[in-house]
């Protein structure tokens, strides 16, 4: 009989606030940004919210840029806070254009705060933020970003860009904890959250508690006890990215959206949901079912053959076209692409009376590994 011994988690020092500034500071570099990082106990929902009804006053204009399913809660949330929402939108095909913000941003020159959406895992697509970020600055608006899909698997230059609000989160490409988060608030962010009497206090949502109570004060005291198991993993993603070298992980997202799009495209039956490669996110590539194939049973074939590969029919309306291929974290790894390639070769052919044929599995697999060695070499 061995003794009952307490896991090592249970019997951790408590986490002081020197350590909490200390992650929030490796946070910050990550994002490549000198402004205020505070790290929100919390799904990084929590600080997206918190960004908007800190910064979105009654009365205001905003322009939400819709090319995927958060673009989508982020309007709800800017209307539920009083504003009028000006809407840019692009197929979940693609990605939006500069011109398209630069148009609405001339249409309505009232509008004060932008909405963005860095990369789409739900879609697989990612937009230009540093063309988007110019043409936002030029007009003098603040913008939020959600870079929580994009941070670590495409860079992410937070200041550079001109981005007032950035909200990450972990449990993606860094391969980190999903019950916290992190939002960068820039200078003039923090002096619009100031002035806006609507903006939350003595709420979990309050971006301004958290300043009064912890970067006014010098970061000596945390106003409440911090998630600690979940702040210890941030930082130690954020750790084994340094340590890998934020480029290699960055190679390795792109290896493995190129890769997954060139099989596929070999594979046939499927084609990639998103048109051009520059819109692809390298965080997770989606695929689109041919006519008379359906999304979630080619999803189910492929799990059965392999159920340890990281594929998903897509939700609500686009559940029986689309299907996506996560590739971030620890599975941007070429085993992992060219495993989820076989199993849905494997898959398509186990399912009765394919509409099109199936291309020879192992011609996806050979191309699919051309594609990752051209972007890390072979």
């Amino acid at each position: 009989m061995t003794a009952n011994t307490a896991p090592v988690l249970l019997d951790l020092a408590p986490l002081d606030a020197a350590h909490f500034a200390r992650i929030e500071d490796k946070v910050a570099a990550l994002m490549r940004t000198r402004e205020s990082v505070v790290a929100m106990q919390g799904e990084a929902l929590l600080p997206l919210e918190a960004c908007i009804r800190s910064a979105v006053r009654p009365g205001s204009t905003a322009l939400n840029i819709i090319t995927g399913p958060y673009g989508e809660t982020f309007g709800d949330w800017l209307r539920s806070c009083g504003a009028e929402v000006v809407t840019v939108t692009a197929p979940f095909s693609g990605a939006v254009m500069p011109e398209q913000v630069a148009d609405a941003l001339r249409a309505r020159p009232e509008i004060d705060f932008v909405s963005l959406v860095h990369a789409e895992a739900a879609t697989g697509n990612t937009n230009p933020v540093a063309e988007i970020g110019a043409v936002v600055r030029e007009h003098g608006a603040l913008l939020m970003l959600d870079a929580v899909a994009s941070v670590g698997a495409e860079p992410l230059l937070t200041d550079e860009w001109g981005v007032d609000l950035c909200v990450i989160g972990g449990q993606k490409a860094m391969a980190g904890p999903a019950g916290v988060s992190a939002v960068s608030v820039s200078a003039r962010a923090w002096d619009r959250i100031a002035a806006n009497e609507q903006a939350p206090r003595r709420s979990y949502l309050s971006l301004l508690d958290w300043k009064e109570r912890w970067i006014d004060g010098g970061r000596k005291a945390l106003p409440h006890a911090p998630a600690q198991l979940e702040m210890l993993a941030l930082e130690q993603a954020v750790d084994r990215i340094e340590a890998a070298g934020l480029d290699t992980v960055i190679a390795r997202h792109r290896a493995a959206a190129a890769a997954t799009r060139a099989g596929v495209r070999a594979l046939g039956a499927l084609s990639p949901y998103v048109v051009r490669d520059v819109d692809a996110a390298p965080a997770a590539t989606t695929l689109r079912a041919s006519d008379g194939l359906d999304a979630r049973e080619v999803v189910a074939a492929a799990l059965a053959a392999d159920p340890a590969v990281p594929l998903q029919a897509a939700g609500g309306a686009l559940a029986a076209e689309m299907i996506r291929v996560n590739h971030y974290g620890t599975a941007a790894d070429r085993a992992v692409v060219l495993d989820s390639l076989s199993a849905l070769g494997a898959g398509l052919r186990a399912l009765d009376g394919q509409p099109r044929p199936v291309g020879d599995v192992e011609d996806a697999l050979k191309a699919a590994g051309a594609a990752w060695d051209a972007v890390i070499g072979g």
